[in-house]
């Protein structure tokens, strides 16, 4: 894959066989930005995990203590007293029924996560063909299906992120943005790994943590130590 000057620049500023750790790995990184625009940070960790097995599947959810830097589409599917406490949270979007052939029929997707009341989640199921692939559909895990559905659209706000294993077994977050500092990334990097550290599933054997990476939108990738982990 050929790669173009800015990128082949930011690879002359570090080691790329270099382990770093994570707060070197951040400010690393943040040399590495040279996109017009204000890059997304992301983390990209290879498990040991298999995710065909159920009790080897990672998925959950952590709020981020600087946020992401994203301004983030919330739509909630309730009902009677909870469309009110949604809208009053401060969800971007509120309905029932009527939202199904808008996404449906009208390819309508003006969000970015989807959080449901239990008892509407036979609604949301119908929508299973087009939210699920989109990695969009409520999930308890995740807490995304809630009564309190007032919390989750805060917590969703203040910059709570969703996490799981690719295909590939492999887990892909965004913890922020080339703007925020090198301060603020770490802190956001070691929230994020004390949920994967948390989520470690109990049946696996071996090595948990393969490789831990780190690279903006449209930079090079910067290792971090995985020994600590």
């Amino acid at each position: 894959m050929k790669h173009g000057k800015k990128y082949n620049a930011a690879l002359t500023q570090y080691d790329r066989t270099q382990l770093f750790e994570s707060a070197e790995a951040m400010e690393t990184v943040k040399k590495t930005a040279s996109a017009k625009f204000d890059e997304t940070v992301e983390v990209h960790i290879r498990t040991g995990c298999d995710g065909r097995h159920a009790e080897q599947q990672i998925r959950g959810a952590v709020v981020l203590p600087h946020g992401t830097g994203k301004k983030v589409r919330v739509l909630v599917f309730a009902k009677g007293d909870k469309v009110a406490e949604a809208e009053a949270a401060g969800a971007d979007h509120v309905g029932g029924d009527e939202l199904i052939p808008k996404i449906q029929n009208d390819g309508w997707l003006d969000f970015d996560v989807v959080v449901a009341t239990p008892d509407m989640m036979g609604v949301v199921g119908r929508l299973g063909k087009v939210l699920g692939p989109k990695g969009l559909m409520p999930n308890p895990k995740a807490g995304t299906v809630t009564m309190d559905v007032a919390k989750a659209v805060q917590e969703i706000k203040a910059g709570k992120i969703e996490y799981r294993l690719d295909k590939a077994n492999i887990i892909h977050c965004p913890i922020g943005k080339a703007s925020f500092t090198a301060e603020q990334l770490t802190e956001n990097f070691n929230s994020f790994m004390e949920a994967i550290e948390k989520a470690k599933p109990s049946t696996l054997k071996g090595q948990y943590l393969k490789s831990i990476t780190v690279a903006t939108t449209m930079g090079p990738g910067v290792k971090i130590n995985t020994v600590k982990y």
